[in-house]
Formats: C-alpha cells, structure tokens, sequence
C-alpha cells in the first residue's frame, strides 16, 4: 500500500511512513492511493468474531505487508485487553431500530482510546525496530489528548506534548492529561480556543527544522491510522445488526470530522451504509457545509459539549480530496484558500458526491439538555452532551432508514456538571478512575503562539 497527499506535493509513502509522519510535507493528510476491499463474503464472516480479530483484519489490508500479520494481530489484542467490556464497543438498544455504540470503555473514557490504544502499540512497535525517538504534538479538544497521554505515558520511544484549550475542557478531561507523572509527558493549557491549538500544530509540522530538530509526529486524526482504527467499530457494529445483507445507518457527533471520515472509509472498503450523519452543536461549520455547499469558517462557540467546539474541521479536506475526484491541485487550492480568507465554496458536483452519504445537522443547547434527559426516562441511559447531540440529531433526518446507530462517543462522567443539570442524576466515575479527583496535576501554562510553543517542544525534546 502506497499513501499520497491530498495536495499532491509529496512523494507517495508507504504505510509506516505515513503513521509516523502524521502530516504531510506539503501540509496536506495522507490517504491511500487506492482504497483496498472487502468481499461481501469477508464482511459477513466477521459475525461473531472478537473486536481484536476484526480489527487486525481491517489494519492489515492498510498494512500491507510492511507490519506482519501476526505482529499485527498481537498488536490488536493487546490494545484492546485494555478495555472495560469484553465486546469492546457494545451496543445498546435505545428504540425500535435505533442503537447506541457504546465507545467509552477505554482507560480514559472515550472514544478516542480504540484509535489510541492501536496507535501506541503500533508506533512503540516500529520506533523500537528501527531504534528511534519521536515527539508527538497533539492538539485537543477534550477526549484526544487523554487518550493520548494513556496511551504513550511511561513509553521509550515517544515523548508526547498535548496542547489543550484553557478553561474549554471539562475538569475529567483535563485530570486525564494532567495527572500523568511520567517524564515523556507535557501538558500545555493554551490561552485560546482549540482551533488555535490545532493552527499551532500545523504550523510546527510545516517548520522543517523543527520536525527534524524532534523527530515531529502527531496522533491527531489528521493520522490515517486513527482513522483506519475508528473504521473497525463500523464493521462490528454493522455486522451486529445485518450487515453486509442489509445497510446501516449512523448518527455521528462530530467535531474535527475523523469519527464521520471514519464510516466513508469503511464504505469505500465495501461495508454497506445507508446514511452517516453529521451531528454537529452550534460550532455548525460541517453542518452547514453539508447543508448549503459553503464551507464558512465562524466564531468558536463554547458549550457543553467542549470536545466539537470547533470551526475547522481537519478531515474536511480527506472528504474534499474524494468529491473533487482527488483533484490535488485543486485540494491544496481551496485549503490553501481556506487558511487565509476562511471559506470554501464546495463544487456542486463535489457537494452532491458528499450529501449523497452525508447529513449535516446542528443541535443547540436547549435540545442536547433535553435529550439527555429523555434518553434516560425513555431508557434508562445516562449518556453525555456529545453523544446527547448524536441522539437528537435521528429527529432532524427523514430518509434514514433502520438500523441506524448512534455513536456515544464519551462516558457520562467525563462531563458531569452538563449531565446533572439536565437530568439530575449525578454521573459516578468507574472504580478505576475514581482516585483521579485526588491526584497532583502537573501542567504548563502559553499564549496562543506558534513560535512560543514550538520553543518549548524543542526545548522538551533536548531534556
């Protein structure tokens, strides 16, 4: 398997390459240069199988034959022995024909960790082979950089910088960051929104000197493989409910878009999908660029669900580069443009190629504070702001047809001043995490700017 950017000034790389890049050269993300396949056959046979095993059938098939496949299925039941709930991603049943993905049983309580889990063993796995060290720098909203600091702390082959949005976060997702005690881990609170965090982590990827200086990658889902691995649970939830002789459906939270990309993935590789929505708060950006054609870059708006507090939205581009018919020039035109006036005016014919899977919708406030309360006198669930808004997303669509999923992306608890006051029921902590209230926090705290964050990755780095 071969990997190209989708702004076409890179060289094409293989698969280790293109993990442990993260981000292209030329600014652009990584994609396959040909989408690999599953019979109908194959998909139906994944019925009944362990998480592990499916999961190392889909990263084997990006893989290719650059990781074995016994290494990789090793590298799978080892991610995912670390979960909660033996199915991995159980699903629950809400209403006739409607189902939620439960992705929060993972060490730090969402959805974040199935990617995660993978990633660390995959990256520890070939740093170690080839005797390296590298610096991760990793943008969050929320759930990514706990994942992330789970996942790498105590590693030694990563040292691992997360940058978080001061005051934007819960205080469970931040104690998930904070709390690390391990040397190769930083924790950085921005004096700014996430899309700040993720403009700065762009900009140290396109300094050359630095990326070399540090050995620079990154595990935001601007990583194909977070990708490849968010991919999986789409398989095994639809395989639970019919697939590959039947479609499935989605309702989507989403913020930066990898969790939706995900599902297109999984479609390109055979699995049937009726519809994925695009569940948005009032940080709309995708919404709106589903709905209207123009992709419009706004204010960030915080709320209560801080992890989609976003208005640019990375993977965009993955899905742009697909509806122009991987038109590179084009790609990098319109991202380029994107970055400097903060606006694109999607093709019509690339806006059909994306309705024709993908329904934007935004949720406000008042309903995601409904939803979780009648999620709970309805069914007995107490869900959390994000997965709330996926939820009340079904209300808004018509032509989704059942089986459709909802993907509950966070525990709860990771947010339980939202969730106690629209329900009034106190979310509790799993027993293994309830002594992370009583824990030191360690973190540091910079403005808003490139050149003084990227002093001191450098600097973190040569300690």
């Amino acid at each position: 398997m071969r990997y190209v950017s989708t702004r076409g000034q890179s060289p094409a790389v293989g698969f280790v390459d293109a993990v442990l890049s993260g981000l292209a050269p030329d600014g652009g993300l990584y994609v396959p240069e040909t989408w690999p396949s599953f019979s109908t056959e194959e998909i139906a046979a994944m019925r009944g199988q362990s998480y592990a095993h499916v999961a190392a059938q889909v990263l084997g098939r990006f893989a290719g034959d650059e990781i074995p496949a016994e290494v990789v299925r090793s590298l799978c039941e080892e991610a995912y022995a670390t979960f909660a709930h033996a199915a991995v991603v159980p699903l629950v049943q809400l209403s006739p024909g409607a189902f939620m993905a439960e992705l929060f049983h993972g060490p730090s309580l969402a959805f974040k960790d199935v990617a995660m889990q993978m990633l660390a063993r995959l990256y520890e796995h070939i740093l170690a082979g080839q005797n390296r060290t590298q610096t991760i720098l990793c943008a969050t909203s929320g759930d990514t950089g706990g994942a992330a600091v789970e996942a790498f702390r105590g590693r030694d082959h990563v040292r691992v910088c997360v940058l978080f949005p001061e005051g934007r976060i819960s205080e469970v997702q931040r104690r998930f960051m904070t709390t690390a005690t391990e040397a190769n881990v930083r924790c950085v609170a921005v004096d700014g929104t996430f899309d700040d965090c993720q403009a700065i982590v762009k900009s140290a990827f396109q300094d050359q000197s630095l990326r070399q200086a540090v050995d620079l990658t990154g595990v935001n889902s601007i990583n194909f493989a977070r990708i490849v691995a968010q991919s999986v649970y789409y398989f095994t939830t639809a395989v639970a409910l019919g697939a590959p002789e039947r479609a499935v459906s989605y309702s989507v939270p989403s913020g930066n878009f990898g969790d939706a990309f995900a599902g297109f993935v999984a479609r390109q590789m055979g699995l049937p999908i009726g519809r994925i929505i695009v569940a948005t708060n009032a940080n709309d950006i995708l919404a709106r660029a589903l709905q209207n054609g123009r992709y419009d870059r706004g204010q960030v708006v915080a709320t209560q669900s801080p992890a989609m507090d976003i208005q640019s939205a990375s993977n965009f581009e993955r899905l742009y580069f697909e509806a122009v018919r991987r038109e590179t020039v084009e790609t990098a035109r319109a991202f380029t443009a994107f970055a400097e006036i903060g606006h694109i005016d999607i093709p019509p014919q690339a806006h059909a190629f994306m309705t024709e899977l993908f329904a934007g919708v935004a949720v406000d406030e008042e309903e995601t504070s409904r939803t979780m309360l009648a999620t709970l006198n309805e069914t007995g669930e107490l869900i959390d702001p994000h997965t709330a808004v996926g939820v009340a997303a079904l209300r808004h669509v018509a032509d989704v047809a059942s089986p459709v999923v909802v993907l509950s992306t966070a525990h709860a608890a990771k947010f339980p001043e939202a969730v106690s006051e629209a329900t009034s029921v106190a979310p509790g902590l799993p027993r293994w995490t309830q002594s992370l209230a009583d824990r030191p926090e360690r973190s540091d705290r910079l403005p808003a700017d490139a050149e003084a964050i990227k002093a001191y990755v450098r600097a973190f780095a040569e300690s």
